[in-house]
């Protein structure tokens, strides 16, 4: 039996510790089919999802521990199973565009499933080499890769020393906060953020904070670097760019803050999305050494498994002759979709050029995709990672070489190319969405001991396993409600609002009506930003992070406002354990747990929330008064979440210094 911090270890004279198990395999796959209806319906109804590692890992725990034989490493998998198929269903940010732009009457079961399995698994495999680059070699923060494995680690303890107990108690009294907070929130008695719009000459800004406790408890775990680069972001945009750009061009809505947030979302984003580009391109330039460097290392190690020479089981990932031929031989059933998707259409018989130049693409570009999108997740974790600002990158680029391969189109050939494009888009968006996720687990992984290659061929087994649930999910889902500005749409049609985004733009390109300043405007302010940051990693110890930055700018100030706090809640408290004499590491973890549990309540009460949402179709369901108390629900939930929190970290701070003195931690 392992115990926690321990690495598993597998030789001839220890019995191995089970792992990759079938029991495993089918929990994993249960938890999926509510798990990934649940991302698939929340998506769809306000543009958001929500991570499954950490509530998989809840749920396994709870059900393996009746077995004699579990272990912390078998949990893993259970968790690596269901995450990778509840992230995979973020690929509704891009489907859906399919049937608004009347390309699509539903969603043709097969071919849905193949762009989810085939988009994922290369997700899987570009992760592979990434894995030794930005997890093993790198020290990005992972939050919620962190946060899962210190679940895993407390949930496997014996609880017979004090401190083990005191870690479990404090992860139970974080969760149980986050979780009262946000049925408060959804009974309507407190309010889930504080907004509000101000009028600066004919235009505006925003101001909002979302009341969310796995928000403070994320900044918690990123830093203060990250969380003062993410600040820099917001007041970029909105202290400046949407006061400035709004002048004279706000259009007419249901309220002042209606209309000054449709505009940050049409205009503004578009300059934090070219920042984002900017600043992704220099990632991936800084990291391309190490991408590099892991895999000749990776190929090393294959070379010594295959000479008998021992390599520790921490290390073994899956031999990269199977993730190269597997990469090059998915390119095929690619580039037949891609001919089947034209053939008998207007583009028919002169679509050569664009299939070889999309095959190109998803190789290519995936791998850049995959790289982007697994360090953004390891910066500010997943949840909070920007996957539409990468899928607005990924569908612009596709379009503007699908444009300049395929030029003088006519109207219909023009509607066909959007189409076209949307769905070359939508296989990169899967290696997107995968890697936003896979990287955490491995860092997950790498923290609790696990064999690398048997999460791998877990994160498979989850792709797949997504790939058979989200078809059926989004076509009843379609034929229940439809798609705002799809045909046939109603009042209660669902937004969808990142597919809806990502159509417009298509459209914009290839119909040459797209604002291309504002994003040219991001990447020059993503230029400066770089500029300042390697200028200040030469003088001094602090870096303002581009790719932070431009996250900063580009997502909704209810999350960037809110992840600050809790980067110097985290701060101080680290100090505060630096300087309180004795057991400072100790004290530091019952830090990162009380913020793990912040993140692992909220997680949770999403999954039972929106289990509830969807049986009723109606998302305030548990609304216990009207919308005559917003102003009170507002002031209420500013201080409920004030105190509870400054009540929190308190308490921690408590048990942390009784758990962790030298009399109560002897056994």
């Amino acid at each position: 039996m392992s115990t926690s911090g321990m690495t598993p270890i597998e030789s001839s004279g220890q019995k191995s510790i089970r792992e990759l198990t079938l029991r495993g395999v089918v929990l994993g796959g249960l938890i999926t089919l509510v798990f990934t209806a649940a991302n698939v319906y929340l998506g769809l109804r306000v543009g958001l999802t929500f991570a499954t590692a950490i509530p998989a890992a809840v749920i396994s725990m709870a059900i393996l521990r009746y077995f004699a034989d579990h272990s912390v490493v078998e949990n893993n998998i259970v968790q690596t199973i269901a995450s990778a198929a509840g992230t995979l269903s973020a690929i509704v940010f891009i489907l859906p565009g399919l049937v608004m732009v009347g390309w699509w009457s539903g969603f043709p079961y097969w071919v849905t499933v193949a762009v989810c399995a085939i988009g994922g698994v290369l997700g899987v495999m570009y992760s592979i080499p990434l894995r030794r680059a930005l997890v093993t070699g790198s020290d990005l923060p992972y939050p919620e890769g962190v946060a899962a494995a210190e679940v895993l680690k407390v949930g496997d303890s014996s609880g017979g020393a004090r401190e083990n107990r005191a870690g479990l108690h404090v992860i139970i009294a974080g969760s149980i906060m986050s979780a009262v907070f946000s049925l408060l929130t959804k009974l309507k008695v407190v309010s889930d953020s504080v907004s509000g719009a101000i009028k600066i000459g004919t235009g505006g800004t925003l101001f909002n904070a979302g009341l969310l406790m796995s928000l403070i408890g994320i900044g918690h775990l990123v830093g203060v670097s990250v969380g003062v680069a993410m600040l820099v972001g917001l007041l970029i945009s909105f202290g400046v760019l949407l006061p400035v750009l709004s002048q004279g061009k706000l259009e007419p809505a249901d309220s002042f803050y209606d209309s000054v947030d449709s505009f940050f979302g049409g205009d503004v984003r578009l300059v934090g999305a070219g920042a984002i580009a900017i600043a992704a391109l220099w990632a991936l330039a800084k990291i391309i050494v190490p991408i590099i460097r892991g895999i000749k290392s990776a190929l090393a190690s294959t070379k010594s498994r295959r000479e008998g020479v021992s390599v520790d089981v921490t290390e073994r990932d899956l031999p990269m002759n199977i993730v190269g031929t597997t990469i090059l031989v998915l390119l095929i059933p690619i580039g037949f979709m891609l001919w089947d998707f034209v053939h008998g259409t207007v583009l028919g018989g002169s679509a050569g050029g664009i299939i070889a130049v999309s095959v190109v693409f998803i190789f290519v570009i995936g791998l850049a995709v995959a790289a982007v999108c697994g360090y953004m997740a390891g910066l500010i974790g997943s949840s909070n990672s920007p996957i539409s600002g990468v899928g607005i990158l990924v569908v612009l680029i596709a379009a503007i070489l699908i444009k300049l391969t395929y030029s003088g189109a006519d109207a219909d050939q023009t509607s066909a190319l959007v189409a076209y494009t949307l769905f070359t888009a939508a296989i990169v968006f899967g290696v997107a969405t995968i890697s936003n996720d896979n990287l955490q687990d491995l860092k997950t992984g790498q923290l609790v001991g696990a064999t690398p290659w048997k999460q791998q061929v877990a994160l498979i087994i989850g792709v797949f396993f997504g790939s058979i649930v989200i078809p059926p999910i989004l076509g009843l889902m379609y034929e229940a409600f439809g798609f705002k500005g799809a045909p046939g749409a109603t009042a209660d049609s669902l937004a969808a609002p990142q597919a809806s985004l990502l159509s417009t733009l298509a459209k914009g390109v290839l119909g040459d009506d797209l604002n291309w300043w504002l994003i040219g405007l991001g990447a020059l302010i993503g230029v400066v930003v770089i500029v300042i940051d390697e200028s200040m990693g030469r003088i001094t110890r602090f870096r303002l992070p581009p790719l932070a930055v431009g996250m900063g700018m580009y997502l909704p100030m209810s999350v960037t406002l809110v992840i600050p706090i809790g980067a110097f809640l985290g701060h101080f408290y680290n100090r505060w354990a630096e300087h309180s004499g004795g057991n400072v590491e100790h004290k530091k973890r019952m830090g990162t747990l009380v913020a793990t549990g912040l993140i692992v309540g909220e997680a949770l009460f999403g999954v039972v929330f929106a289990g509830i949402v969807a049986a009723t179709g109606d998302d305030s369901v548990l609304a216990v008064v009207g919308d005559g108390f917003e102003k009170w629900a507002q002031a209420l939930g500013v201080i409920v979440f004030v105190a509870a929190i400054a009540w929190l970290y308190n308490w921690t701070r408590k048990v942390a210094t009784h758990s962790g003195s030298p009399d109560l931690t002897k056994s």
